[in-house]
């Protein structure tokens, strides 16, 4: 680790230690916040996606989350789309020191340095909060032929089969990527910007086949025009119709891999500035706005604060190399 990576992660544990000797309670009280920095009123959340995805979804949630916990502030989201992530999280960077803007950070953080496509890396940032994990569904068009993963796969032995992504770097391409490594198929994979293109282009023939994740394809799948044929979690979902979507594993082909979603200060911020945005973000954990951007895009609420999202991201970090191995 560099020594602004260091100083960075020494920060977050002083953050969360000055939060403990605050006071009592566990989301933390607002008089807390008061006492020392806080923004103008006006703050900036970057999405690196753009609209109509989950990570835009994630990014206009996690404003109004905010909003709520902190009735001063007002939250305007900026999507800022291009290269992947790289474009918006490059932006970012260049907001070093200004702890008015945050970014809606999710897997990207880290496969866009483990495919070495970018100079940063997470320590060049300052993580304020993991907020929820996010798996993705196979889904296909109402009339496509596939009716399991397995059929998938075996169809991708023999013919070509065109598997639509959201950027080079996303959770979709991850467990293409591993159900590839599994069972030696390969699939044509065809990069979009957002989920919503990837909707569109699954609606429109474009492609054969996508990884969403449920809440932004629930829409589809609920409507009939497009089907689940796998879910490529650890377990089946616990939400509605969704429970009767097997898992990739039940259908032999041993794939899951979670996307976190969660919340970016830039570097170079101050102790006081990090200490409001995990007191911030820990009281938004607490509002109807957080639970029902949970329940509404089907997360599971696995959160980490300040130094605990360092570490998660250190080891998610391996994990991912491993699952980008060609």
């Amino acid at each position: 680790m560099n020594n602004r990576a260091a100083t960075r992660t020494a920060l977050a544990v002083a953050a969360v230690g000055a939060l403990a000797l605050a006071g009592c309670g566990g989301g933390g009280g607002g008089n807390d916040s008061a006492e020392g920095w806080q923004p103008d009123g006006d703050v900036t959340m970057i999405v690196p996606f753009s609209a109509g995805g989950g990570s835009d979804r994630a990014g206009r949630a996690l404003g109004a989350a905010i909003e709520a916990a902190a009735p001063d502030v007002t939250v305007s989201v900026e999507n800022r789309e291009g290269g992947s992530g790289a474009v918006g999280y490059s932006y970012f960077l260049g907001r070093e020191g200004d702890a008015e803007t945050l970014l809606a950070t999710e897997t990207a953080l880290l496969a866009l340095p483990t495919g070495g496509q970018v100079e940063f890396t997470y320590e060049d940032f300052t993580p304020i909060m993991k907020v929820a994990e996010d798996y993705t569904l196979l889904v296909v068009p109402a009339a496509a032929p596939y009716q399991t993963c397995t059929d998938v796969v075996d169809a991708a032995r023999g013919e070509r089969v065109v598997a639509g992504i959201s950027g080079q770097t996303g959770l979709d391409n991850i467990v293409f990527g591993l159900t590839e490594n599994e069972t030696g198929v390969q699939f044509d994979r065809v990069a979009f910007e957002s989920g919503g293109e990837l909707i569109a282009a699954l609606l429109g023939g474009q492609i054969d086949v996508a990884s969403l994740n449920p809440g932004e394809v629930i829409g589809q799948l609920d409507s009939g025009d497009l089907r689940a044929v796998c879910a490529f979690a650890e377990k089946r979902y616990d939400y509605g119709a969704l429970q009767e979507i097997p898992t990739a594993t039940e259908q032999g082909i041993p794939v899951s891999f979670a996307q976190f979603r969660g919340v970016l200060a830039p570097g170079g911020i101050d102790e006081e500035q990090q200490k409001y945005w995990i007191d911030t973000m820990t009281r938004a954990l607490e509002t109807q706005e957080y639970r029902s951007y949970v329940e509404e895009s089907y997360l599971q609420p696995i959160t980490a604060a300040g130094p605990e999202f360092v570490e998660y991201l250190g080891r998610n970090r391996t994990l991912l190399e491993e699952a980008l191995k060609s």
